[in-house]
């Protein structure tokens, strides 16, 4: 009898195949104490294992395909900059010799407190760094206990069917090497679609699934299974009908990439002729490239915080002004960049300043606003690569027009420097708010007085509106995109806008799910940011889509007041960008 098996669609796609569960995700860690006499050997031990694990991680990122995605590269880059972050290479050292404990077991200890801090983040995307930290560690305790990494087991004959691979968890190394032996999809029991691993799944073509506690308990080697990475599903023990329906899904699946992919040189404009800006985010310099394959016309998010992470001190000016620069010229078209948003934690070399609640702490604008020496280097360095090409800088968390106003001055201080120091900049350069707050969207009016822009993080919008945390597995139910609250938000942003006559963009994931490009569309929206794997499938949303009609029929629904009237309309518009 078949069986269904409900997770997180973390990469779309459909696969079948046999079953392979991975055992040994989860280490036996030993803690005992050493005698004085043989902390140096530990401590070279400890040494040695970071060493061959570092040979590891060289090996894995020299085996990915030069046409890859250059994220991938980038993932596996930082965890061999982890294995010689002092954070946690010296301080392990540091614990063995001072607490005469193994390494181990210092290694254990010492990635408990990193990770703590990053749970600390408000930030969904900066948290999901902790999980960076924990395949670190668990790659270092594996070469420590000696013990051979699970992916090794992985079946790769050529001639057999592709297997699914179920697993505790997987780390981006691993979604790597399983991408090159060819495995059909992967499921894994924890985890969540912001992750490094989702994000690589994503770019690889891999369906997967995330969040399928019990399964490798529930499912049996070699037990055929589908895997729909969209609707979030595993079927087991299908039967013929249920094979013949989803191999159909995989043969429309493969038309349809092809099909979207003469897309790339086609402007994004609607049947009835309304024309929307297709914009990327990105976050390292090396993933402009990217946007530019997939015909984006410009980013419209790029995150800075990477420049910031995992190091005791703030980047300089020069070093940022680089690496803006690179994006700047790397992009023919507008580049937003976004100012530090992170907190006051030991993320930025402050251990004695995390805040008891990060959610509603001191962190991004606010940060930058009472670091101020900090946020002018930034400034600085930003202002000088906007003589590069097209910039503009977006502010984010913003709250209050005070701040708004408060970093403008700052601004135009900075701007008179270099004035001053007779350095180029852009001195039409283009300030504007992220709204993520719902005090920013309600104040929107206002607040467009002091922005030559807006732009949607709905990410933090909607946690901030329904007051969850989305990778919180008991509650993440309730993230609903489609509540009346929060799209009463974009709305009146949007309204905001236009009547200001400045520009509203999105870049948080809503923008992203070709589920809600006819709501978007609807509410007024006309330009969309979004991971690069996205743009494609969007614009195609988005060149079949009416929009006066979208937007008669949205103002319609959004004026309903039965529930479930209200969500049977939602649910019918979105269906309208799916095939």
């Amino acid at each position: 009898m078949s069986l269904w098996l409900s997770a997180i669609g973390a990469s779309r796609g459909v696969a079948i195949g046999p079953v392979h569960r991975m055992h040994g995700t989860d280490l036996d860690i030993p803690e005992y104490h050493i005698g004085a006499e043989a902390i140096e050997d530990e401590i070279a031990r400890f040494n040695a294992a970071a060493r061959e694990a570092r040979e590891q991680l060289a090996a894995v990122r020299d085996q990915i395909p030069a046409n890859a995605p250059s994220e991938i590269g980038a993932f596996i880059e930082t965890h061999l900059l982890m294995m010689d972050d002092a954070a946690l290479i010296e301080t392990v050292t540091a614990r063995i010799r001072d607490d005469r404990v193994n390494a181990e077991w210092a290694l254990k200890l010492q990635a408990e407190e990193l990770i703590d801090v990053f749970e600390q983040m408000d930030d969904s995307y900066l948290r999901t760094r902790r999980d960076d930290i924990a395949h670190v560690t668990a790659r270092l305790q594996r070469v420590l206990l000696n013990q051979e990494h699970p992916i090794g087991g992985c079946p790769t004959d050529e001639a057999g069917p592709r297997p699914v691979i179920v697993a505790d968890e997987l780390t981006p190394a691993d979604i790597i090497l399983l991408h090159q032996q060819g495995v059909a999809a992967v499921v894994t029991e924890h985890g969540g679609p912001l992750s490094h691993s989702a994000i690589l799944a994503r770019s690889l073509r891999i369906p997967a699934l995330m969040g399928a506690v019990g399964a490798r308990r529930i499912l049996a080697d070699e037990e055929n299974v589908i895997v729909d990475g969209e609707a979030g599903h595993l079927l087991a023990d299908p039967d013929e009908a249920a094979l013949a329906f989803y191999r159909h899904r995989q043969q429309r699946d493969a038309r349809y990439q092809r099909m979207l992919a003469v897309l790339r040189d086609e402007d994004a404009v609607s049947a009835d002729g309304v024309r929307v800006t297709m914009l990327a985010n990105v976050e390292l310099p090396g993933d402009a490239i990217e946007a530019g394959k997939v015909g984006a016309e410009g980013v419209g998010l790029y995150r800075t915080e990477f420049l910031f992470m995992n190091r005791d001190d703030s980047p300089s000016e020069d070093e940022q002004f680089e690496v803006y620069r690179q994006v700047v010229a790397a992009i023919d078209g507008p580049v937003t960049i976004r100012t530090l948003d992170a907190g006051a934690d030991k993320s930025l070399g402050r251990p004695d300043k995390v805040s008891p609640n990060p959610a509603l702490g001191l962190r991004a604008i606010r940060l930058c606003l009472k670091e101020t020496a900090l946020f002018r280097t930034q400034l600085r360095a930003l202002l000088r690569a906007s003589a590069e090409g097209r910039m503009r800088i977006m502010l984010p968390m913003i709250s209050t027009v005070s701040e708004m106003r408060q970093a403008r001055h700052l601004i135009g201080e900075v701007a008179a420097e270099l004035d001053d120091e007779g350095i180029a900049y852009d001195r039409d350069l283009p300030v504007g708010a992220m709204i993520e707050v719902p005090a920013a969207a309600l104040a929107a009016p206002t607040l467009a007085r002091y922005c030559d822009f807006f732009s949607l993080g709905t990410n933090d919008l909607i946690q901030y509106t329904l007051a969850i945390d989305r990778i919180d597995d008991e509650i993440n139910y309730l993230y609903d995109p489609l509540h009346p609250a929060v799209l009463g938000l974009i709305r009146m942003t949007i309204d905001a806008g236009r009547a200001a006559g400045i520009g509203v963009s999105m870049c948080g994931e809503m923008a992203s799910d070709k589920r809600y490009t006819p709501l978007l569309l609807g509410l007024g929206l006309t330009e969309f940011s979004m991971h690069p794997a996205s743009v494609l499938e969007v614009k195609r949303a988005v060149m079949g889509a009416d929009v006066d009609r979208l937007r008669r029929r949205t103002a319609e629904i959004l004026s309903l007041t039965d529930a479930n009237t209200y969500r049977e309309a939602l649910d019918g518009l979105t269906r309208e960008s799916i095939d």
